[in-house]
């Protein structure tokens, strides 16, 4: 095996991986304000790209408005869901979110089946699609883009939740909900601001993914189950340990589909996920957490 594929497959990898990134960094951000496995998180990445798609199709805005119009209506589609499916719970258990969240993804994919079809759709490149020779190995110009937006949101992922009082309400929320409420945060508010947030950010990785593996109504599916396990690697945080975890899981998907066979790559996602789960279930970079009784 030459050098220039293995480094082929791992820049193809590290795009792939900063998506999974972005999705897992959005199931973290509900879960560390509200303890809930929001597995509707991939039907919003779908929406990020159809509705970009509707926007320039329908309304004939260019790309550049029609982007961040998506993003706002698919953060809207976040607020909707917390507020009509996620607040009037009253002590739910945990099975109780399962099902809600589970039944929020069925419903928001039948919804995006009846308006936009069963067709699969591509939007344009950003910036053209002629390769740039990196090394031996090749890189669309969209692979850079992916990389750029997911540092740029990263950073502003950072910034919002250690210099803003609304970001530092959100992890007073994560680290203990009652304490927060007692102190005079709303609680529900940030509950409210992680939704709104996390549909936003993965309605954004579905809308830079799009121009290279094309969108649908039923592509939430798959990369939502991606950016879970990128989350589960990196220990259910919403920094720099979920953006690994994508990442590593990006480039051992690619190496694998690569160097054994594509039928494998969407199974090793999951044989990852199974690993993790059973070795360590805190994550590659958690730490264990122990309860006094």
């Amino acid at each position: 095996m030459q050098f220039d594929q293995i480094l082929q497959y791992t820049l193809s990898g590290l795009s792939t991986g900063a998506i999974y990134a972005l999705i897992g960094i959005g199931f973290s951000i509900i879960y560390n304000s509200t303890g809930i496995i929001n597995f509707a998180q991939g039907e919003f990445v779908m929406l990020g790209g159809m509705l970009t798609l509707f926007f320039i199709g329908v309304l004939k805005l260019p790309i550049w408005a029609a982007m961040p119009c998506a993003v706002l209506v698919s953060a809207l589609g976040g607020l909707l869901f917390e507020r009509l499916a996620i607040r009037p719970l009253r002590q739910p258990t945990p099975i109780n979110i399962v099902i809600i969240t589970i039944g929020g993804r069925i419903l928001i994919r039948g919804l995006a089946m009846l308006l936009w079809g069963k067709d699969t759709h591509s939007l344009p490149p950003f910036s053209g699609d002629d390769p740039i020779a990196i090394g031996g190995a090749t890189i669309l110009p969209q692979h850079l883009w992916i990389l750029a937006i997911t540092v740029v949101i990263i950073a502003a992922n950072k910034f919002f939740f250690y210099h803003t009082i609304s970001g530092k309400a959100m992890r007073a929320c994560s680290y203990n909900s009652r304490a927060a409420g007692l102190v005079g945060i709303d609680v529900r508010r940030m509950v409210l601001f992680s939704f709104v947030i996390s549909s936003a950010m993965g309605a954004v990785a579905g809308i830079i993914v799009a121009p290279l593996t094309m969108t649908a109504y039923d592509v939430g599916v798959m990369l939502g189950l991606k950016g879970f396990c990128a989350a589960i690697i990196g220990g259910m945080s919403s920094g720099v340990a979920t953006v690994v975890g994508g990442l590593i899981l990006g480039v051992l998907e690619s190496l694998g589909a690569g160097l054994i066979s594509s039928g494998y790559k969407d199974a090793i996602a999951f044989i990852i996920l199974l690993l993790i789960l059973f070795i360590r279930p805190q994550g590659l970079f958690g730490k264990a957490e122990s309860e006094r009784v």
